[in-house]
């Protein structure tokens, strides 16, 4: 009988609501401070995002994995395959659409690669958000899938091990800046500067090759929590008390937010040696985050689960972890679709027409005058978004249409 825990789909959808609140202020210029990444070394609310969204994935693996074992490894193969080409191939999808900019007031098709204004040559971005999901889902399920849970636990533990040990040889001098991380080097030679991210100034991917190799544990620990959740059936509230004893669900929330801050406090005992750095994923980063997804999860487990504390505030996060996917790729389709629509806003002081789109105009027009500093109207952008999206998958609930890959 398949399970399926309201824990666990509000722990992903709250994942995805936050991943899409932080992804679209009405301006980057007015963030507040908790809602942007850490500059480089450091933790802030943002970054537990993409952690925790690839922690989800491997809680869904623990009620997949079994299913798929049962039907052998030919079956195995072609679901894994299919569903990594397919989340790869979506991302990279929302990084070249729409397929076409504006340019000299000219729409323009916008190819594999193309030469800025300033001469300079630019392509589309391969990695991003999505591609580093497949990527970790097709290696964590392949190591989960032969080394069984005790097995994967070990290798996650040396892959955390090899990538510090890596850095540190990749560039002994100087391993944990932007200038002197040694993945760079490796996305330059196999992906080539003008298909990588350059939000930090320079050619630097945090979505890139070798910081992929850590992030592939935090869906092993995601894994690994969901198994032990499964395996001691944890939400079957029928179970009856033992005479005299501790009620076995109280067990295991404990046993969970034990290994939360266990795993919190080794990741910042490793900081200090290992700095704690989202951008170039460190094993510390991964050690913190799963320990916090840890004892984030226990905490809804004990509400939801145990305390039966369910309503509209479950249901609300339920919507997006229904459709998670479709919700997140429709929040990249949306902004880019609207940035082609140009409406005249006069002129520029040389003369030149001036254009908004509908993106920019309601945060102009709307958001931007609510009185208070400028970041309450950049919040309260995003938070529409969110309200618009959240609406389209009440939408798609209500007609049980859930988009899977």
């Amino acid at each position: 009988m398949k399970q399926r825990y309201l824990a666990l789909d509000v722990f992903r959808g709250a994942t995805v609501a936050f991943m899409i609140l932080v992804n679209n202020p009405g301006s980057w210029s007015h963030i507040f401070s908790p809602l942007e990444h850490a500059p480089w070394h450091g933790l802030t609310p943002t970054d537990l995002v993409f952690p925790f969204f690839l922690f989800a994935v491997g809680n869904a693996q623990a009620f997949v994995l079994p299913r798929l074992a049962e039907q052998g490894d030919a079956v195995f193969w072609k679901k894994l395959l299919k569903r990594t080409a397919l989340i790869f191939l979506i991302g990279l999808f929302l990084n070249w659409f729409p397929f076409v900019q504006w340019q000299d007031n000219e729409l323009l098709f916008k190819g594999w690669t193309w030469t800025r204004a300033n001469g300079e040559l630019a392509g589309v971005r391969i990695f991003g958000v999505l591609q580093r999901i497949a990527l970790c889902y097709f290696f964590a399920s392949i190591i989960i899938y032969y080394a069984k849970p005790r097995g994967a636990f070990v290798i996650g533990s040396i892959l955390l091990l090899l990538y510090w040990a890596w850095c540190i040889g990749a560039n002994p001098a100087d391993p944990y800046s932007l200038a002197g991380w040694g993945g760079t080097a490796i996305d330059k030679a196999i992906l080539g500067e003008a298909h990588m991210y350059r939000g930090e100034g320079i050619p630097f991917d945090p979505e890139g090759l070798a910081s992929t190799l850590p992030a592939v544990v935090n869906v092993i620990f995601g894994f690994l929590v969901g198994d032990y959740i499964r395996r001691r059936g944890l939400m079957q509230q029928q179970a009856a008390l033992p005479q005299g004893g501790t009620h076995p669900q109280f067990e295991t929330v404990a046993v969970l937010l034990l290994a939360g801050v266990a795993l919190l406090a080794a990741g910042y005992a490793w900081n200090l040696s290992f700095p704690i750095n989202k951008k170039i994923w460190t094993s510390s980063f991964v050690v913190a985050t799963s320990g916090l997804a840890i004892a984030l999860l226990a905490t809804l487990v004990y509400f939801i689960e145990i305390k039966g504390s369910r309503g509209r505030w479950t249901y609300f996060f339920e919507v997006f972890g229904k459709n998670p996917l479709f919700i997140y790729a429709l929040s990249g389709l949306i902004p880019k679709l609207l940035w082609l629509i140009r409406i005249p806003a006069g002129t520029t002081n040389s003369g030149e027409p001036k254009f908004v789109n509908p993106w920019g105009w309601f945060y102009q027009a709307v958001c931007a005058k609510v009185p208070g500093p400028p970041e309450v109207g950049s919040f309260l952008f995003a938070l529409c978004f969110v309200v618009l999206l959240w609406a389209i998958g009440y939408w798609m609930d209500k007609k049980r249409v859930y988009i899977r890959v």
